[in-house]
């Protein structure tokens, strides 16, 4: 598929009504494996992960370095890729352009909680920028208003939903807003914005994908929780092995 069809594929699946689950990749491998999957339906980074594996905090990986890596991920399958952006750096809109050269068909960007205008300006030139590529690109916005923000539950819900709507008035296929973790919090988000423009994290004791697809969200998605899973099976098979010393038998390969 080319780039369009792959965004267009994409926002299809933002659209349906089957909330689309993505499991979060970080490096080629991990993405093949889950590529392999026959329920996989896009792929989706991990900011955190990918900077993790590169030595680098959360947030503080440079741009190019970012870049890369993703373009590795990119190529390492046929599917729609969705990448995470932090906060689109300097100029997200450049950001996104050079996203969309390397096969790059959404993304998530996060408002930090900067100012209002400035954040949903941000939001915009992600938008321009992605018309003059003459890509239907699917920008998943995120605010940290919940997770982030100060103050009663029922005040950053009411912040998010403000810039939510800012953002989807700009162009955003979904708001991302992490901590949406309530089944009341999510129905007054998804009755304020609309069904299938709302995207979340799957959270230890939060709802299941299946609760949230009945309430209406588009999308869930699990960060970097899918590595650090993968760093804690590592972690008990390197414990065994300096034990026993034996590989399981049951051990899979990979090709």
């Amino acid at each position: 598929m080319t780039t369009v069809e792959k965004a267009e594929v994409l926002r299809a699946l933002h659209q349906a009504p089957e909330i689309l689950r993505v499991v979060n990749v970080w490096d080629a491998i991990s993405t093949k494996v889950i590529t392999d999957l026959p329920d996989t339906k896009a792929i989706a980074t991990a900011g955190h992960s990918i900077a993790a594996s590169h030595g680098y905090a959360d947030g503080t990986m440079p741009l190019q370095d970012s870049l890369d890596a993703i373009e590795l991920i990119v190529k390492a399958t046929e599917l729609p890729v969705t990448a995470d952006l932090d906060d689109g750096y300097e100029a997200p809109g450049e950001t996104v352009r050079r996203a969309i050269a390397i096969g790059v068909v959404g993304a998530n960007v996060e408002d930090r909680l900067k100012p209002f205008d400035e954040s949903v300006a941000r939001v915009s030139a992600i938008i321009a920028a992605a018309e003059a590529e003459g890509v239907p690109f699917q920008l998943n916005a995120r605010t940290d208003a919940i997770a982030r923000g100060a103050g009663p539950l029922d005040e950053r819900v009411t912040e998010a939903i403000a810039r939510g709507r800012a953002f989807l008035d700009q162009g955003a296929a979904l708001v991302f807003i992490p901590g949406l973790t309530d089944r009341e919090s999510v129905q007054r988000v998804v009755s304020e914005l609309g069904r299938n423009t709302v995207s979340v994290i799957g959270l230890p004791g939060a709802l299941s994908a299946a609760e949230y697809e009945d309430l209406g969200i588009a999308r869930i998605s699990y960060g970097p929780f899918i590595q650090r899973a993968t760093l804690l099976a590592l972690q008990n098979l390197a414990t065994d092995l300096y034990g026993s010393g034996v590989i399981p038998a049951d051990l899979p390969a990979l090709n």
